[in-house]
């Protein structure tokens, strides 16, 4: 599986995806996005691989989507065109839910807006002490997208997801385990071997059986999820037409405090 920025590779059963565009903190292009959603497609299909651990190279897990592919102030697609954009992330974060083996996220540094919606999409959750993890959409003027508010809601309950994703703020690892978001913290420097100890635990498990609890305990999770969350790119759509994205946008590329007025 060759794919820019997406570095894969599996030993002893175990498949390890590793975001690999560190000089940007792992930011999210379109592209890296539709890789992604492959490889985890192309892992699911992989009844030799019995565990999967998703990574960040570097010292940051992501930032989340790329903000320069936003097309802020000039938007030539097509509206058509726009919906079908606006509709990968999702796409990605169903597909990482999606994998039938058991996914373990190694988060270290940063993991923000799509950072954090893939791993929350993930069975579990490892990070390093000084990890921060958040959901920043809302301070850039949009709602959090990527059909990823259920895997929040189900993780820490809905008032801690409100103060994650409304706030916008970065919260400590050591807080999101203590809510249940972290599964596990760890020393920086443990971090990789921790993972592997998460997947070769799983690995070594009946994988059939594995992979039915999986998949029942997460249709019933998130049925509802499943059911209305397709209309949140819709929604993004919209706030990208108001006058506080813009500013939010502009405040955010001049190191400025932004002045939101609900337009």
């Amino acid at each position: 599986m060759n794919a820019a920025n997406i570095r894969y590779g599996v030993e002893k059963r175990i498949a390890t995806l590793t975001l690999d565009r560190t000089e940007a903190r792992n930011a999210l292009t379109l592209d890296m996005m539709s890789d992604l959603a492959d490889a985890a497609r192309t892992i699911s299909r992989d009844t030799e691989i019995y565990a999967v651990v998703i990574q960040g190279g570097g010292d940051h897990f992501s930032v989340g989507a790329d903000l320069s592919q936003l097309n802020v102030g000039d938007v030539p697609q097509s509206l058509l065109e726009q919906r079908q954009t606006a509709e990968l992330g999702g796409e990605l974060i169903k597909a990482i839910a999606d994998i039938r083996q058991p996914t373990i996220c190694a988060i270290q540094g940063i993991a923000t807006g799509g950072g954090a919606c893939i791993a929350a999409a993930c069975d579990f959750r490892i990070a390093t002490s000084s990890a921060r993890i958040g959901y920043g959409e809302v301070k850039l003027g949009m709602n959090l997208m990527w059909q990823a508010i259920p895997y929040a809601v189900e993780l820490i309950g809905p008032a801690r997801a409100k103060r994650m994703i409304m706030s916008g703020n970065l919260f400590l690892a050591e807080q999101l385990l203590a809510w249940g978001f972290l599964d596990e913290v760890c020393a920086p420097e443990d971090l990789d071997s921790t993972a592997q100890t998460w997947a070769e635990e799983y690995a070594a498990l009946p994988p059939v059986a594995v992979q039915m609890i999986k998949r029942s305990i997460n249709r019933y999770s998130n049925p509802l999820g499943d059911a209305i969350m397709h209309m949140d790119s819709d929604q993004w759509l919209l706030t990208t037409q108001s006058e506080d994205f813009g500013e939010a946008i502009d405040a955010f590329l001049s190191k400025r405090k932004p002045q939101f007025k609900g337009n």
